[in-house]
């Protein structure tokens, strides 16, 4: 049962509103919504994927952001130049806390900030001249490196630059691909677009470079794709596919290889984690290769067992076998973190806000645990995102798109949740309003969160958030206008 009924939940909408112009208020009232289990389709209640009202704080990122701090940037024997000023790309710099395993600056270059840190007079006289000295340096010092992207920020895209011309001679001139990605900052209305970039970089420079050679395939490969190994979340999965009898053969961006991205159109079935930055990839290669391909959900044991059932059935009862084999071994194990955690933290409530997929991946680990999600919202989703979103939440549960941080702060002051889970931007609002809260877009330097491990962690994290003692000493804004408000009455 949610925390406010339907119509509460309406209430609670039109008084947040009333604080906007009216035409501000017309366009924000699109991006809200009370869920409603037996709709089929979000497009009639809620709108995504526009450009956020300019002069109100939102949350999102850019273009570049999505293509270089999410899809590109975590492959790990590929070197990512940030093309631009050398500020975008320190911010998209291990931002993520993508796990691998390998030596830095020898055979993995996620951590290392390349850039041609454009200055004024790269605006003016152009960049080309530079990038291909650039990368002629990044051969000479990183040898072991397998591959280049080109990563450019808004003012390659401003002036022009020729990034596919001296990608493609760079390419020839070392014996290694060099991938040109257009993901300026200002394209599209926030990262997701440049999660399409992305995909499409892949699709034209990468996954046709094996076509036609040998490869010793077995019934059982699979890849993993859209898993960015935060925390080591890619391992802990990989541990019960490996267990139930599937061969990992490719697993990216996280702890990923130029290797595995290449032989990926050799599998049986792809398996995607985040749907929302690899939907369009595990597209193409369903219609040119013929791979089907699967979302799956490893956080919480309900989850888990949905999932590992769902992609036994793409295969035979030897992996049929195998999955009821994972989950009786593993059942016992998060059966007793249930037993442990959900005393601590049955019947709180929670709200979410983040990216990609956690505002409904995760709710079936807070339930698991006893918890109830009573609000949650997406930074940069799409309405098939909220299609998804609407069958795993409860009826009248509050449902935000691109929320604007006054929004945000109102709905956490009327609806009371004991737990945020949302990003960094909010991260310290909500400590100072002395609200419990979890990073969830990288774990709040923990983690894994995925599997059966990463459960344990997971239930772990959220009882020491929520009944550290802290929270007792500080007093949230609402409670303190009540209290002054008693004062004044007496």
């Amino acid at each position: 049962m949610a925390a406010l009924t339907r119509e509460e939940t309406e209430t609670l909408i039109a008084e947040v509103l009333e604080v906007y112009p009216e035409k501000a208020h017309k366009d924000r009232k699109k991006h809200l919504m009370i869920n409603d289990k037996t709709l089929e389709s979000s497009k009639k209640c809620i709108t995504s994927n526009r450009k956020s009202l300019p002069g109100v704080m939102t949350m999102r990122g850019c273009a570049y952001a999505g293509s270089k701090g999410v899809v590109w940037g975590p492959i790990k024997d590929m070197v990512s130049i940030s093309h631009g000023p050398v500020g975008c790309g320190q911010y998209a710099r291990a931002g993520r806390r993508n796990y691998y395993v390998g030596t830095t600056g020898v055979d993995v270059f996620c951590e290392i900030n390349f850039t041609s840190d454009f200055q004024e007079k790269d605006v003016v006289f152009g960049g080309d001249k530079k990038l291909a000295k650039l990368i002629a340096e990044i051969e000479a010092l990183f040898p072991l490196n397998k591959g280049i992207s080109v990563q450019s920020e808004c003012p390659i895209g401003l002036i022009g630059d020729d990034i596919e011309a001296v990608s493609k001679k760079a390419a020839v001139e070392i014996g290694k691909p060099v991938v040109p990605v257009r993901c300026e900052g200002f394209r599209g209305v926030s990262q997701s677009l440049g999660h399409h970039i992305a995909n499409d970089s892949v699709r034209d420079w990468i996954l046709s470079n094996r076509d036609g050679r040998p490869f010793e395939k077995t019934p059982y490969d699979v890849a993993i794709l859209g898993d960015y190994n935060i925390g080591g979340d890619a391992w802990a999965s990989r541990i019960l596919l490996e267990e139930m009898g599937l061969q990992v053969v490719a697993q990216w961006s996280g702890d990923g290889t130029l290797a595995e991205m290449e032989n990926t159109p050799n599998v049986k079935l792809n398996l995607l984690h985040c749907y929302r930055s690899m939907n369009y990839i595990s597209r193409h290669m369903e219609e040119k290769y013929g791979i089907p391909w699967l979302e799956y959900n490893f956080f919480g044991p309900t989850k888990i067992k949905e999932s590992l059932r769902r992609i036994a059935s793409f295969f035979d009862d030897r992996i049929k076998e195998g999955a009821e084999r994972v989950i009786e071994k593993y059942t016992p194990m998060m059966d007793a973190v249930i037993a442990k955690y959900r005393p601590r933290l049955e019947g709180r409530k929670v709200m979410l806000y983040v990216g990609g997929l956690r505002p409904r991946h995760v709710v079936g680990a807070y339930e698991d645990l006893g918890m109830e999600v009573i609000g949650t919202g997406y930074e940069f989703a799409h309405n098939d995102d909220y299609d998804r979103t609407i069958k795993d939440m409860g009826d009248a549960t509050l449902i935000y798109d691109d929320v604007t941080g006054y929004e945000f702060e109102q709905f956490v002051e009327r609806m009371k949740p004991d737990l945020i889970g949302s990003g960094i931007k909010e991260k310290y609002v909500f400590h100072k309003l002395g609200v419990p809260f979890r990073q969830l877009h990288s774990w709040d330097y923990s983690g894994p969160y995925h599997g059966v491990d990463g459960f344990a962690i997971f239930a772990r994290d959220m009882d020491m958030t929520l009944n550290n003692p802290c929270w007792k000493k500080m007093t949230p804004p609402w409670i303190k206008k009540a209290d002054e408000t008693l004062k004044q009455a007496a």
